[in-house]
């Protein structure tokens, strides 16, 4: 029998074992119960149209990052548009509203000047959450998203073994029925 989880974060009234037992997670003690996910998930993201992406998770980034070209910020510096790819290398057309503009400091050790947007992350399993993410050049990279610490705190284990714990590319398409298939782009 294969289980799907769909869990959004919201005040409950239970002891975290009850909790636990009732998403069909163990019991490590005292806190929130934590969703195990492996070195890199499905994920989409249904406010920019982007589906599927496979997101690296890296609990040594501090902060999520999404491949993006051909940014173009607003002339009132409100929003901003570019163009990104999916898994299958279509390109997607993105606008968004500017959350922030901050310094990251690349695993090279570089700080660069990113624009960070505010969206919406729904993973294979149905776990949907808000999360920022800065607009960056990943082209040289496997996977065109990457998960920082800040994303994954307080929800998630990673099991840097595992992959696509929460299901396949075809559990995503099939919890995202809002966007448009592979084809209907």
């Amino acid at each position: 029998m294969k289980r799907i989880f769909k869990a959004v974060p919201e005040p409950v009234e239970s002891t975290s074992k009850d909790l636990a037992a009732s998403l069909g997670l163990p019991w490590r003690g005292p806190g929130m119960p934590r969703l195990v996910i492996g070195r890199r998930e499905w994920i989409a993201l249904p406010d920019l149209g982007i589906c599927p992406l496979n997101a690296k998770t890296d609990s040594g980034a501090l902060s999520s990052s999404i491949h993006a070209e051909n940014v173009q910020l607003s002339e009132d510096k409100k929003s901003v548009t570019f163009t990104t790819t999916n898994h299958d290398g279509q390109s997607i057309s993105c606008k968004a509203a500017v959350a922030r503009v901050g310094r990251v400091r690349s695993s090279s050790g570089k700080a660069r000047k990113r624009i960070f947007i505010q969206t919406t992350a729904v993973l294979a399993g149905g776990f949907t959450w808000s999360l920022l993410v800065s607009l960056a050049d990943r082209s040289e990279m496997r996977c065109p998203m990457l998960l920082g610490r800040r994303a994954l705190a307080g929800y998630f284990l990673i099991d840097p073994q595992g992959a696509h714990l929460l299901g396949s590319r075809k559990d995503l398409e099939k919890i995202s029925p809002k966007l448009p298939s592979v084809g209907q782009r």
